[in-house]
């Protein structure tokens, strides 16, 4: 290359400089065209209802899929369970007062999905201003479905640790300056934001199951004004809910098992009976799962949390020559994690013999021995005395049959023979392979009988317990329970009735933490767990991760932490 070459193409190269200096900013900037970022992926009304779906798994996440020592969390260390894995040397929220502490990564796990569905809600609403490919109606929809995610994840945070840090907008550069809000502007945020989704959303007979309705969001909606000691509109917004012409309590046998013995109460927990399509009117908030699709994987495994450690039952019985043998009188997979507490089982006295809910199709008090082999083949594990041989913390105790498929699992976890016959116990019952209690139904998060109990939780803060007592009998007459007298309705009353009738369903942990009631009931109906809980414990301790992390600003603690 000669000089002059050199000289002109240094010439071109400075004027293009030039040229391209006028507009550096846009000249260097990405445009992408042929992958997914922020600045393309949510302009249409597809790209919202993915990010929405997103959020849909975030919440059955929490419920199903976090690690089981947080999601069991919820249900033990109340005044309805104990772990039953971690008794013997108080281990985990057995030991409450020396597990429950700012390190603990129950805490931190629940701070940290909480806050993601917050956060993934906030993109939602900031990009959805600009969104010129979104229809208005379909705006609306997307924007009431992501405020009532936003209040439901400041719902469980202010549920159980008080005041936290609230963010309003997407978030696009890191923050370390964060300091908490009061309890109360939480709950007021909630408040606000799903009394703009209840203006926003449809009815829930309009929208598909397990989509957010404009009836889930009054549910929240009533809850979040007893929070803040706004009973009249908690009764409002529950009222809204009772009296909309497309909800009411199941009361005549229904769905999939119907001509099956049991009854009504069993029905509801049975397999494809949750959603609204089965006749459900009922439901209000569904879970969905969708049985080997990979896009509703997560495994909501109650029942092998739930039910007793049965699969290693040894007990002795003799034999006609008076030798003493082994029997083995179940077989499949379970753990006890969750044993029930003793208040748990004795509750359904005093007005409660007749309770369906306490029947012997919802929660099994005993079983007949099934091994042919043995001789005390044919007797009853308890009734006849065989229980006594067994550890009542987690190899036996009653069987919940809420959570569980109860004889109709997927054909492909039940036992064969050679010939692909089903083989079955000599009761009539199909074995099961090991890996056999998962999950595979959908897992209500919220239905009618709570909308009622909750209307009651109101009328009793009101001071009118004789309408609180109308609420809590509606209740308690599908269930054929006895009538509550208004004297005896008070706060403790309802929940024990949310206890009968929420039981494996509620997250309890939030309702006795909202209450401030986590520490007492614990200490009267539950000493496996209560005996080192402290006052203090009615809030969690904030994550110390997260004031550590926050350097410009502090994040008090909770008190006693």
């Amino acid at each position: 290359m000669n000089m002059k070459s050199i000289k002109y193409g240094i010439m071109l190269l400075a004027a293009f400089a030039s040229f391209s200096s006028c507009d550096e900013h846009d000249f260097l900037k990405e445009e992408p065209l042929d992958f997914y970022s922020p600045e393309n992926s949510m302009e249409t009304s597809a790209h919202f209802q993915s990010s929405l779906n997103y959020l849909y798994n975030r919440v059955r996440y929490q419920v199903c899929e976090m690690t089981m020592d947080t999601r069991f969390a919820f249900y033990y260390a109340t005044d309805f369970a104990f772990n039953g894995t971690d008794y013997y040397k108080p281990a985990k929220l057995n030991d409450y007062k020396n597990v429950m502490v700012p390190t603990f990564a129950v805490p931190k796990e629940v701070w940290k999905e909480s806050y993601t569905v917050i956060s993934n809600a906030n993109v939602i609403l900031n990009r959805l201003t600009n969104a010129s490919q979104v229809n208005d109606e379909d705006k609306k929809v997307i924007r009431g479905e992501a405020l009532v995610f936003r209040g439901y994840a400041y719902r469980m945070l202010a549920n159980l640790f008080g005041g936290v840090p609230l963010i309003l907008e997407e978030i696009t550069t890191p923050r370390r300056d964060y300091v908490r809000a009061s309890r109360e502007e939480v709950y007021k945020q909630i408040k606000q934001d799903l009394e703009e989704a209840v203006s926003l959303l449809p009815n829930i007979e309009s929208v598909k199951d397990g989509k957010l309705s404009k009836q889930v969001a009054q549910h929240l909606l009533a809850e979040v004004n007893i929070c803040l000691g706004l009973y009249d509109e908690a009764i409002q917004a529950a009222s809204a809910v009772i009296d909309h012409p497309e909800m009411a309590l199941m009361t005549n046998r229904f769905g999939s098992r119907q001509n099956e013995a049991g009854d009504v109460y069993w029905d509801l927990f049975r397999l494809n009976n949750q959603n609204r399509g089965s006749g459900n009117k009922e439901s209000l908030w569904v879970l969905q799962y969708d049985y080997l699709n990979p896009g509703s994987n997560t495994d909501y495994n109650a029942s092998f949390s739930f039910i007793p450690y049965y699969q290693n039952i040894k007990i002795t019985a003799k034999n006609e020559a008076g030798e003493e043998i082994n029997t083995t009188a179940f077989l499949g997979v379970t753990d006890g994690k969750c044993g029930p507490s003793h208040f748990f089982n004795d509750i359904w006295s005093k007005g409660s013999e007749n309770d369906i809910r306490n029947s012997e199709y919802n929660i099994i008090r005993d079983v007949r021995i099934d091994n042919p082999e043995s001789p005390a083949f044919g007797q009853w594990l308890v009734k006849d005395g065989y229980y006594k041989q067994l550890d009542s913390i987690r190899q036996w105790y009653p069987l919940m049959t809420k959570i569980s498929r109860v004889n109709n699992f997927p054909e492909e976890f039940y036992q064969k023979d050679a010939n692909g016959n089903p083989l079955m116990t000599p009761f009539g019952e199909h074995l099961v392979i090991n890996s056999a209690n998962g999950s595979y139904k959908d897992v209500y998060l919220f239905r009618l009988a709570e909308t009622y109990l909750l209307r009651a939780e109101a009328y009793v803060n009101k001071g009118d317990q004789a309408k609180a007592a109308a609420d809590v009998n509606t209740v308690r007459s599908r269930a054929n329970a006895d009538p509550a007298q208004p004297a005896e309705v008070n706060i403790d009353y309802i929940l024990d009735e949310r206890l009968r009738e929420l039981y494996c369903e509620e997250l309890r942990m939030l309702t006795l933490c909202r209450m401030g009631k986590l520490a007492d009931r614990n200490r009267r109906y539950n000493p496996r767990t209560g005996m080192s809980i402290e006052d203090y414990h009615n809030l969690w301790p904030i994550p110390y991760s997260e004031i550590e992390r926050n350097v410009y600003a502090t994040i008090e603690q909770n008190p006693g932490y």
